[in-house]
């Protein structure tokens, strides 16, 4: 049975339909829901060699990535579930198995979409994938179409 169940929520369609099935397992299980939106950091390019840390940038896309993760939580506090949520910056993956290490989570929700060119797929990488291959608890990824 689930005690944590961390969400990584970006707000996509995909990110809907997690949501929805996170509230319904978190219901069955009585597990407490915790919610992240992970932003990159971001960096501009100064020559070849390298770039430099862009604050206001940064700080635009955290004000952005609050707003939907205050979006999800509004949703889950309508349906009755108490959740809170942090936005974190860094690495996707990386910032989630950190997070779900942090508060122990025995289960880690996240939404997937199918892509349709494997270009798209070889350029974009999958989250879900690497979660699967490197959480150390369960896993489940909700897709859409």
């Amino acid at each position: 049975m689930y005690k944590r169940i961390l969400l990584a929520y970006d707000g996509s369609k995909s990110g809907q339909k997690a949501l929805l099935d996170c509230r319904d397992i978190a219901q069955w299980s009585q597990a407490s829901l915790t919610l992240i939106a992970v932003t990159p950091l971001y960096m501009d390019l100064v020559g070849v060699e390298g770039g430099v840390y862009d604050r206001g940038l940064a700080e635009h896309e955290k004000e952005k990535y609050k707003a939907i993760l205050d979006e999800g939580l509004r949703q889950l506090a309508e349906s009755g579930h108490s959740a809170h949520g942090e936005v974190l910056v860094g690495e996707t993956v990386d910032e989630i198995i950190k997070y779900a290490r942090k508060i122990e989570a025995d289960l880690i929700v996240v939404g997937h979409r199918h892509l349709d060119s494997w270009a798209a797929r070889w350029w974009r990488g999958s989250v879900s994938k690497s979660l699967i291959e490197n959480a150390a608890c369960n896993v489940l990824v909700v897709i859409t179409r």
